[in-house]
């Protein structure tokens, strides 16, 4: 099974939802979960924000963050996927953003690349731009660091939801258990 079908299936077994927002990947990620058959059953939907100003028009971006990091940045990264979620009104955020090539992007190499996630336990603390982010150096040509941004992004996904589906399965075992 690829990653978006993992994703799709695990999302399905907890009844949750996705959106997804991109930059470098230009709609890949979100191509690859709706070529899965079902996919409606958790896919909302995703905003392709490859202009550095829709990130903060659209996603929520602090405009202050972009001016002086610019979009290529793990913060940046994070509020993108908590901007797509509630934006989109789903359980589960995810986020692309970094440098595919040819040339560096504010000041950041070609293969420079945050994913990001953010998730329902985050709402909780009420900080936007919570959640978990991965920095990548990818290497290879413009269609290679673009397909590897994909998987990563949907593996990192695929590990919070089986972290998350681990740690409710230990709590109701204590609770049925009747320990602490």
């Amino acid at each position: 099974m690829n990653e978006a079908a993992r994703v799709l299936a695990l999302l399905a077994e907890r009844g949750h939802t996705l959106a997804v927002a991109e930059s470098l990947t230009g709609g890949l990620v979100a191509a690859e979960l709706t070529g899965v058959p079902g996919a409606s059953q958790s896919f909302r939907g995703s905003v392709t924000a490859y202009a550095t100003p829709l990130k903060e028009r659209l996603l929520g971006v602090d405009g202050t963050l972009l001016a002086e990091r610019g979009a290529v940045d793990p913060e940046v990264a994070l509020q993108m996927a908590a901007g797509v979620r509630a934006g989109l009104g789903a359980d589960w955020g995810i986020a692309t953003t970094g440098v595919a090539g040819p040339e560096p992007q504010d000041g950041q190499p070609v293969g420079t690349v945050y994913v990001a996630v953010s998730g329902p336990s985050d709402r909780a603390g009420g900080t936007a731009g919570a959640g978990k982010v991965a920095a990548l150096r990818l290497n290879g040509d413009r269609a290679e660091i673009r397909r590897e941004s994909v998987r990563s992004v949907l593996e990192l996904l695929c590990e919070l939801l089986a972290d998350e589906h681990s740690e409710n399965a230990r709590a109701q075992d204590t609770e049925q258990n009747g320990g602490d």
